[in-house]
């Protein structure tokens, strides 16, 4: 039982966000700045790469604390982006984030040199309600062997809005944490199927 109250007062310490590691300097793939949350001060997002080699990419995002001048870590999204993540990696799968304008965050990710099947894919983060959620899913794709094989889809997945090959269709709109995020959510309000 004494062993057990450490442990209970660790977890509610570290109750909002995901047990954050120690994150190594060269682990840090890209990083992007932005006021994310409209307070008129500059936040941050980070690709993280994995610890163990073969796993998908970490979103670490830090808002400026209302009380300090200090990035405080905010959400923590592990094995999010697909790629490269290290400087040795293969050519074409490089992951990237960047800030945009409107205070968006776009996550992108690619395979554009290996293998017949070539595709991008963006992810666009918004802060709604205290929280990094998921607004939209852009994917592209082209098969290097058969040109009948392309498409490209862009959904909004907060209206549900979807723009595939050129032509409207609808989605089911959705509210969903970058941490809860899967691309098959995206895939399928595209409507791709995956061979």
């Amino acid at each position: 039982m004494r062993n057990l109250i450490p442990a209970i007062l660790l977890s509610l310490l570290t109750g909002g966000v995901a047990a954050a590691e120690d994150i190594a300097p060269e682990r840090i793939i890209d990083a992007a700045t932005g006021d994310w949350d409209k307070d008129g001060k500059t936040d941050m997002a980070m690709l993280v790469g994995p610890k163990e080699q073969g796993d998908d990419i970490a979103i670490y995002i830090y808002l400026r604390d209302k009380d300090h001048d200090l990035l405080k870590l905010v959400t923590t999204a592990p094995a999010k982006v697909w790629g490269n993540a290290s400087l040795d990696g293969m050519f074409g799968q490089d992951p990237s984030i960047k800030g945009m304008p409107n205070g968006s965050i776009a996550v992108h990710s690619e395979n554009s040199g290996v293998g017949r099947d070539r595709w991008d894919q963006t992810l666009t983060l918004a802060y709604r309600n205290g929280a990094f959620i998921v607004a939209g899913y852009t994917y592209n794709y082209y098969d290097t062997l058969d040109p009948d094989h392309n498409g490209s889809c862009d959904y909004n997945v907060l209206t549900g809005k979807v723009t595939k090959d050129g032509k409207d269709t609808k989605a089911e709109p959705k509210t969903i944490k970058i941490e809860d995020w899967d691309d098959q959510v995206g895939q399928t309000g595209c409507g791709i199927k995956q061979d």
